[in-house]
């Protein structure tokens, strides 16, 4: 795909994380399945299970947290509901989380340090807006992308979530950058057409390869940045 030519030259690029930096290594279940089997000696595949059933229930129970003392509580809260689902003691909760936090879950998408290093060699403001909780920073910590990111966004701080406007508008303000000078690029057509709706020059990226109209590799957001800048 190639992007609409525009008066205005870019100053920076906004990524969703999920899906587009990041993706959630489903390998990591049967880590720590294993390894909480092992520990507390349960049944494997009944906390494989457990782990699965918890995380479906609890997917969207985060959506009106504010700050990192609500996310704290969030946690706790769903560490002791995951041990009761497990029939272990709450007090073995604390140790569970820590052994596996939500980030570890998360791996880098290919090619994701060399784009934003390229991104920022260019002089080019990197930031982050996700549909997600408080511990973003801690997150792109854990994907080593974090010294590469200029502002990273949790849509909860904001109080507003993609696709609506007031989510981009939040991002562009920490960014300091008008709608017309940054390329977001996200997975979700509805948060693409938002960005553009704004103003944004907007792409869709699809790292399973099925939508024609996406851009379907992380370092193709670099040959838009030069589509950009020689248009």
């Amino acid at each position: 795909m190639s992007l609409q030519t525009s008066p205005q030259p870019l100053q920076g690029v906004l990524f969703d994380r999920d899906e587009t930096l990041a993706y959630t290594d489903h390998s990591v279940y049967r880590e720590a399945a294993l390894w909480t089997a092992e520990r507390f000696g349960l049944d494997a595949a009944a906390v494989g299970q457990a782990l699965a059933a918890q995380w479906q229930e609890r997917a969207f129970a985060w959506w009106d947290l504010r700050t990192p003392e609500d996310e704290d509580t969030f946690w706790a809260a769903y560490g002791d509901e995951l041990c009761a689902r497990m029939g272990l003691d709450a007090a073995h909760a604390g140790e569970l989380m820590a052994a596996f936090p939500y980030e570890r879950y998360m791996k880098p998408v290919e090619g994701a340090r060399e784009v934003l290093t390229e991104l920022r060699a260019r002089g080019l403001k990197v930031g982050v807006l996700s549909n997600t909780l408080p511990s973003i920073g801690r997150t792109l910590e854990a994907l080593d992308l974090a010294d590469l990111v200029d502002v990273a966004v949790a849509t909860c701080t904001a109080g507003v979530h993609k696709p609506e406007a007031g989510a981009f508008q939040y991002a562009l303000e920490r960014l300091g950058l008008p709608a017309g000078a940054v390329l977001f690029v996200d997975d979700k057509p509805e948060n693409v057409e938002a960005a553009r709706a704004l103003g944004m020059v907007a792409a869709r990226i699809d790292l399973g390869g099925q939508a024609p109209d996406a851009i379907h590799d992380l370092r193709a957001v670099l040959r838009l940045v030069e589509e950009r800048a020689g248009a």
